[in-house]
């Protein structure tokens, strides 16, 4: 019965043994792995900010670009107008003389 208890308490040695050993080497690869997957949080997140950036200055640069469209569409509008209206003032004048016999 010793030998068989002696033969229990050393395959039960080997066994926390052979825990221990792979206890110690996840111990040693989790500081590895932990500041992998650091970096890899990090690039992710580096990656999002350039992209939203990106985004950022083309939602600016499409808004600047409106508004010079729109404010040379309000310039085009209003020389347009006095053009127009000088045509009117032109119009009406050539329509008087007209009725009152002038020309």
């Amino acid at each position: 019965m010793n030998e068989k208890f002696i033969q229990q308490v050393l395959a039960i040695e080997e066994q926390a043994q052979a825990i221990h050993e792979a206890a110690m080497h996840e111990a040693e690869q989790s500081p590895t792995q932990a500041e992998q997957e650091a970096q890899a949080v990090i690039e992710k997140a580096r990656s999002d900010a350039q992209e939203e950036a990106r985004q950022l200055i083309a939602q600016a640069q499409a808004k600047e670009e409106c508004a010079r469209i729109l404010t040379q569409a309000e310039k085009e509008a209003r020389r347009m107008e006095v053009l127009a209206t000088s045509h009117m003032d032109r119009s009406v004048s050539y329509v008087l003389d007209r009725v009152a016999g002038r020309e």
